[in-house]
């Protein structure tokens, strides 16, 4: 193997690569963001062992268990529970308020990751009493990682900073009121899974998920070009009830979309959006 891995920015063999997974596997990262994917493919080419993007592409197409080690390159799997506390109490202050008033909740969670966000969502409303009433529906793109998300078991090193979130987050009891210790790790409460449906779905090709009073899709666009941050932000929108909330992460706004227009601030610093 060459001791330099060499990737040029949208050349040919990155189209190429990237055609060949929608045609073969029938997942879009077409309108990904260019330099999120170079840095991801970059460490792809040194894990597989192989000098370029043609090599790598022959080697996916040969060996489909090779693809779905590649899926966790490509997608983000990186999350905290509670992460950026302050979005957490933001949804406490400004939309638990309108979502008392549904007699049945639907949350949606796009890009659940692991899982992280879901199981935080199910926490705080419970606390609020409305968990018994809710049914969460947490997406993703890729199959191990919901795989991962279902089971529910987290690194016992990682609960320190989870609990710190946590009460930072106005977290109203302790967080391991929501855990207990086995297999080597933390399993969350089989109430919170309840509430909570496991479900693939890409941004990038499928439609609206389901009327929904709270959509949740943060740290997603940030690894979109323009034109596929715009398609999601309307699948997202598509999938909220009149006066149902959208969050995003704290570096992505609806400012300057097509739809912004559509949406008042309910909290500018939280990046939480209400339906007009």
């Amino acid at each position: 193997m060459d001791s330099e891995v060499k990737i040029e920015p949208r050349d040919v063999e990155l189209t190429s690569l990237l055609d060949a997974i929608f045609h073969a596997y029938h997942y879009d990262f077409r309108s990904y963001s260019e330099a999120s994917l170079l840095r991801r493919l970059r460490n792809a080419l040194i894990y597989f062992r192989v000098p370029t993007l043609s090599r790598l592409q022959d080697k996916m197409l040969r060996e489909p268990a090779v693809f779905t080690e590649l899926l966790r390159f490509l997608t983000v799997q990186v999350s905290d529970m509670f992460r950026d506390p302050g979005y957490f109490e933001a949804l406490r202050d400004k939309a638990v308020p309108y979502l008392r008033t549904y007699a049945s909740l639907k949350v949606w969670v796009a890009g659940c990751a692991t899982g992280e966000e879901a199981y935080s969502l199910a926490i705080m409303l419970d606390e609020e009493g409305l968990l018994e009433r809710t049914m969460i529906y947490a997406t993703d793109i890729n199959p191990e990682a919901l795989r991962f998300a279902q089971e529910g078991v987290f690194e016992t090193d990682r609960l320190v900073r989870f609990s710190e979130n946590y009460r930072l987050s106005g977290g109203k009891r302790s967080l391991s009121d929501y855990y207990a210790a086995a297999y080597g790790g933390a399993v969350m409460d089989r109430r919170l899974k309840k509430a909570i449906v496991f479900s693939d779905h890409s941004l990038a090709t499928d439609h609206a998920f389901a009327e929904a009073q709270l959509v949740s899709c943060r740290n997603v666009l940030i690894y979109f070009e323009r034109g596929l941050q715009e398609r999601a932000l309307t699948v997202l929108m598509a999938s909220l009830c009149r006066k149902g909330f959208l969050g995003l992460g704290s570096k992505e706004t609806l400012r300057f979309s097509a739809i912004a227009a559509r949406f008042k601030e309910s909290d500018a610093d939280a990046r939480i959006y209400q339906l007009l």
